[in-house]
């Protein structure tokens, strides 16, 4: 009819209850042609109140964020154990190697334990006729140099025999360096001590307890306090003596650099170190020492049955 609104220009209404589910053909339905735009108003949002909608966005982003949430904490939960696993594992490696270097070195205390008394000593009257005319540090100097040359000699060879190293190899080369060093300095301390006249009291065994003790801590005996013997005869020599090897083991490492680097390395640290140490043990025994005319005669020095064997460079030309 001429008076009706055109098609195009009816506004679609969004029709609500069992009509909206009714075609044309019932005339309570839209006109043909009008179901897209009733289709597209269907999906606008209804802004009539009910619960349904006032929820709207914010509703439907709560339920997003809820089932997402389960997936990123168990992504967080499979992440946490990986790094944790891997740094649990590092943590087992370092301390599973401490435990080996703890081992290793309580083994050596117990071997330079049993080699101290078998070390060979020189007394003040042995070494005055093999080096005749010198005074006490004119003949000091000549022991330290006959000392770094032996342990120079150790440490080369050590280097050397790392040409090819494997594991096994290096613990055994490190431990046998490490307790041979030990024999030569004790001696050293040992005959530095009848240089000074600071032989300690005792028999065999004590005195090599005794200069075990001047070597793990780099000092002089105080042959005027018995308690300094005393104690070295405790289980506190045998932490000390454990730290000290720890420390020589870990400045030893690089001897074992193969292509005869270590060769090299070895002999000059090792020369170093047991010049260092003679030095410390030089200081405190000048504090004390005996002048050779006041000191009292002193028996002769017995020898081990079974000395230990030991560099010829440390006898001295």
């Amino acid at each position: 009819m001429a008076g009706d609104t055109p098609f195009r220009k009816r506004r679609p209404w969004r029709r609500h209850g069992p009509e909206a589910n009714q075609d044309g053909t019932g005339g309570t339905g839209p006109a043909e042609g009008g179901n897209a735009s009733a289709e597209r108003s269907a999906t606008l949002p209804d802004h009539s109140g009910s619960s349904d909608d006032e929820r709207g966005r914010s509703a439907s982003l709560e339920v997003a964020g809820a089932a997402a949430s389960p997936d990123r904490s168990a992504e967080q939960d499979q992440a946490e154990p990986t790094t944790g696993g891997r740094l649990h594992a590092v943590k087992r490696g370092v301390s599973k190697g401490r435990d080996g270097a703890k081992a290793l070195a309580a083994q050596l205390a117990d071997r330079i334990i049993d080699t101290a008394p078998r070390v060979p000593v020189r007394d003040l009257a042995t070494l005055r006729k093999q080096f005749p005319g010198l005074g006490p540090e004119e003949l000091a100097d000549k022991l330290v140099t006959g000392a770094c040359r032996a342990t120079a000699t150790v440490g080369a060879g050590i280097g050397a025999a790392a040409m090819m190293p494997v594991p096994p190899a290096m613990i055994a080369e490190l431990a046998a360096e490490v307790t041979g060093v030990a024999a030569i300095e004790m001696k050293l301390v040992a005959e530095l001590h009848e240089v000074y006249g600071r032989r300690p009291p005792g028999n065999i065994g004590q005195r090599s307890t005794a200069y075990l003790t001047s070597w793990t801590e780099e000092r002089g005996i105080d042959i005027t306090r018995p308690t300094t013997l005393n104690a070295a005869l405790g289980g506190q020599l045998k932490r000390e003596l454990r730290q000290q090897i720890m420390k020589r083991m870990a400045r030893n490492l690089p001897n074992l650099i193969p292509f005869m680097i270590g060769a090299a390395v070895g002999a000059t640290m090792n020369r170093r170190d047991t010049r260092k140490l003679a030095d410390r043990i030089r200081n405190d025994l000048r504090k004390d020492r005996i002048r050779w005319d006041r000191l009292p005669a002193l028996p002769p020095l017995e020898q081990p049955l079974d000395p230990a064997e030991l560099p010829k460079e440390i006898e001295g030309p």
